[in-house]
């Protein structure tokens, strides 16, 4: 037998060994993946690209009449149509190739239906949703539609629809990736969408009154005043810069019940804002006669501040077609032009914001009933299913009493740690809720020819409230708040009231003419910037939660400037990211520095920059970042020394920015933390806190670096193998919330438009990203450039220059 002559494996070696399998393995599985992530981005990209619409040539489509669909080289269509029939088919068929998958969202949204589509994760939202009952809002609104509206509601539905099914497996790459196919549109689905912005427009209602009530419980009546402000000295009403004359007519202050000028200045107007907390994004718009402009010819200006994504909320189209001649942005889903001009008028929004909610404290019994004034009765009940992919369905049930659905569970649903609603049930009163509100009026106001046919289309539109700012080719401007305002019996619904009785019911809603407006004011000068826009005898109650002032004041002051505006100027003015607010704040700063003897080397310079700063809040601006983070810091101190650390939190107010300047004004000894000995000191240790860091050069500070945005894809853009193309990616960005430039991170203007009378092919407009929601579409995000630019695109008007910007020419042709 021969010896084993073999070496035990040494323990080295064996260690070798298990690292080269280890190494063997992780190699494969990373291969493995890569492999797989490639394999995915191949096919993702070729679904991507097949999902493309076709620009040029022409498609077979249910159309009466040959239709023109020509693109310019950012895929803006003019579309060209024989009837309005075709022409609303065809305006929903192109939408559809751009933005499908944004219209199913937003119609599941509203509907409280994203859970069938996203799974289990949007659920609080889907529930929140069907207990604000947005689908029976929006079946409402198509049961009261003219035989004339209802008919191009159908015919835009058709468009979606045909492409739908003409498309149907090359349709938009996220219902491949997400594994749904869309059901068919209806004119139900395009007042869902319609809803979304209701919705988000007056947002904080019920909200404003709980945070107001949770401040009085724990602060009292006098600091509750304090952060609550409803007046400014700032405010500038439309028309009430100058004297009113005989061509003027304003609410308040007309010709013959004019105030004179000397007491026009300084109103205390009422007033409510935001902060960086709790910020509600606002909107710009104004127009200035022929007096003012280069050309004899007025100027029409609007950027509406939104919620950014990818794709933008509005969508460039002109149409053309039947008598029909409108172009401006659409919202994708809707028929017809939101905001823009036709061939003889233009017009532009602000969100005028009336408080059109009520919260009411219901009394329920053992037997689940509710008192009112002729007994108890029984709440109207719905049960909600709610599919739920990959998981099982959950149903939910709405109680409704006589005011409205019973929302503690929204409440409680949305809450923060301490705020849930124990016992009480809150019914909510909404004007959207009264089927008459929730109307549509663009077909009318798209084919408005003078101000008194404007006024007459406007004077149906229920919600959501806006300040319409209007001007013609006669050379005439206007301005005229609308919406549906209710009159209250009592109080101003500003805090919860008792629904037993029926001492604050509605009576009513303020008669149109009677809301603000002017025309032809002899200053030749509108602007609107969300703030306070009556006289102070105005007799009817609005809203205490108007926006801040600071924008409309800076408007007004640009705009009063002795020279002859070109729509070039008036890009400057959106883009104005001078705060009279922030300037104030380091104002105080430097005073309160120069006032404390033993101040830090570093608090000085820190002093001294903001010393030589103008108030312009530029992303390279030290000061600016300097200023910023102070007044973050003396925020918080005020607030958490009166309300708590929670309670701070839940402050919501959207004109808190006056409370700010009111405290630095005024420097209450109330309101000074019992650990500071002056407003000085509490000044000086808000700049201390906010400059952080010894070490840190104070010159090499950026503004930039705290103001920040980004706009993505919301699926794509999360994706990090696709965010690359899916997002804007995060970029520095000047202006604040109180700019006319107003900016957050993922806020902004959503568009820019100027429209020149004197000529509407120099007018402009451009949105944020671009006209496509295909990921690898040329036009998905070629407008970024001019947006975060402040640049922007001439937006062409007559046929001649419509044809010599045509990129690509589509033709939907009949069937037979």
């Amino acid at each position: 037998m021969k010896a084993d002559t073999s070496r035990p494996t040494s323990r080295s070696e064996t260690r070798r060994k298990t690292w080269r399998l280890f190494w063997r393995i992780f190699l494969s599985s990373l291969i493995a993946t890569v492999l797989l992530a490639a394999g995915f981005v191949l096919w993702f990209r070729a679904a991507a690209l097949a999902a493309l619409p076709q620009l040029d040539g022409s498609i077979t489509a249910d159309v009466k009449a040959p239709v023109q669909v020509l693109r310019d080289g950012h895929g803006v269509p003019t579309l060209r149509a024989e009837s309005q029939s075709d022409l609303f088919f065809a305006q929903g068929y192109v939408t559809a190739q751009d933005r499908l998958w944004q219209m199913d969202m937003m119609r599941r949204y509203a509907a409280g239906e994203l859970s069938a589509a996203l799974g289990s994760g949007t659920l609080k939202v889907d529930k929140a949703q069907r207990i604000l009952g947005f689908r029976g809002v929006a079946e409402q609104a198509v049961a009261r539609l003219s035989p004339r509206d209802r008919q191009w509601f159908e015919d835009y539905a058709r468009g979606v629809n045909t492409f739908i099914a003409d498309y149907q497996h090359t349709l938009p790459v996220e219902f491949r990736v997400l594994r749904y196919f869309p059901r068919a549109w209806t004119p139900t689905d395009s007042f869902l969408v319609a809803s979304v912005m209701i919705e988000m427009l007056n947002d904080g209602g019920y909200r404003s009154k709980l945070s107001r009530e949770m401040v009085l419980a724990s602060a009292g009546p006098e600091i509750a005043a304090d952060l609550f402000p409803d007046s400014s000295p700032r405010y500038v009403a439309p028309g009430h810069d100058l004297p009113t004359g005989p061509t003027a007519s304003l609410v308040g202050i007309s010709a013959e019940t004019g105030l004179p000028r000397e007491s026009l200045e300084g109103l205390p107007f009422f007033a409510v804002e935001s902060d960086e907390e709790h910020f509600r994004a606002g909107s710009n718009n104004w127009v200035v006669s022929g007096a003012h402009t280069a050309t004899g010819k007025p100027l029409l200006c609007n950027d509406m501040h939104l919620g950014h994504s990818i794709p933008n909320i509005w969508y460039m189209a002109h149409l053309t077609g039947g008598g029909f001649d409108a172009g401006g942005v659409t919202l994708a889903g809707l028929p017809g032009v939101i905001v823009g001009h036709n061939q003889r008028i233009a017009w532009g929004f602000t969100n005028f914001g009336p408080d059109v909610q009520d919260l009411y404290v219901e009394t329920f019994n053992a037997q689940g009933q509710y008192l009112t004034p002729d007994g108890w009765k029984q709440p109207q009940t719905r049960d909600e299913v709610i599919h739920v992919k990959h998981g099982r369905d959950v149903t939910i049930q709405v109680r409704t009493t006589r005011h409205g659905p019973i929302i503690t569970p929204l409440i409680n649903l949305l809450a923060r740690k301490g705020e849930p609603e124990e016992c009480r049930q809150l019914a909510l009163r909404w004007s959207a809720y009264d089927p008459q509100t929730v109307s549509w009026i663009f077909f009318d106001v798209n084919t408005a020819q003078n101000w008194e046919q404007f006024q007459q289309a406007f004077s149906r539109f229920g919600a959501p409230g806006q300040n319409v700012v209007y001007a013609d080719v006669d050379g005439y401007i206007g301005y005229h708040a609308t919406g549906f305002v209710p009159i209250r019996a009592g109080g101003d619904g500003s805090l919860p009231v008792s629904g037993t009785d029926n001492a604050h019911e509605w009576t009513g809603y303020i008669p149109f003419d009677q809301l603000p407006h002017a025309y032809n004011p002899p200053s030749g000068i509108i602007a609107t910037a969300n703030g306070r826009v009556t006289p102070e005898r105005y007799p009817f109650f609005i809203t205490h939660e108007w926006m801040s002032p600071y924008r409309t004041e800076r408007i007004y002051q640009l705009l009063r400037q002795e020279k002859k505006f070109t729509p070039a100027d008036m890009l400057a003015v959106q883009t104005d990211v001078y705060s009279a607010l922030d300037l104030l704040m380091a104002q105080r700063l430097v005073s309160a520095v120069e006032h404390t003897p033993a101040a830090s080397e570093r608090l000085r310079a820190a002093a001294g920059l903001l010393r030589a700063w103008d108030g312009r809040m530029e992303k390279d601006s030290a000061a600016a970042a300097i200023e910023h983070s102070a007044r973050l810091a003396l925020r918080k101190k005020l607030l958490e020394a009166k309300l708590g650390r929670d309670g701070a939190k839940r402050y919501a107010w959207f004109n808190s920015a006056v409370w700010i300047e009111n405290m630095l004004a005024q420097q209450p000894a109330r309101w000074l933390p019992a650990e500071y000995t002056s407003w000085d000191a509490l000044l000086v240790a808000s700049l201390g806190e906010a400059l952080g860091d010894a070490a840190r050069d104070l010159a090499t500070w950026r503004y930039g670096d705290v103001s920040k945005i980004e706009v993505g894809h919301e699926v794509f853009g999360k994706i990090p193998i696709l965010r690359r193309w899916a997002s804007t990616g995060v970029l520095e960005q000047s202006g604040d919330s109180e700019t006319v430039k107003q900016v957050g991170r993922n806020f902004g203007p959503s568009e820019r438009m100027t429209v020149d009378f004197a000529d509407f092919d120099r007018s402009t407009l451009n949105i944020v990203n671009g006209q496509s929601g295909a990921l690898f579409s040329p036009y998905f995000n070629d407008q970024w450039e001019y947006w975060y630019n402040g640049r922007t695109l001439v937006f062409p008007w007559t046929v001649e220059a419509v044809e010599k910007t045509t990129a690509h020419r589509l033709t939907l042709t009949p069937a037979h």
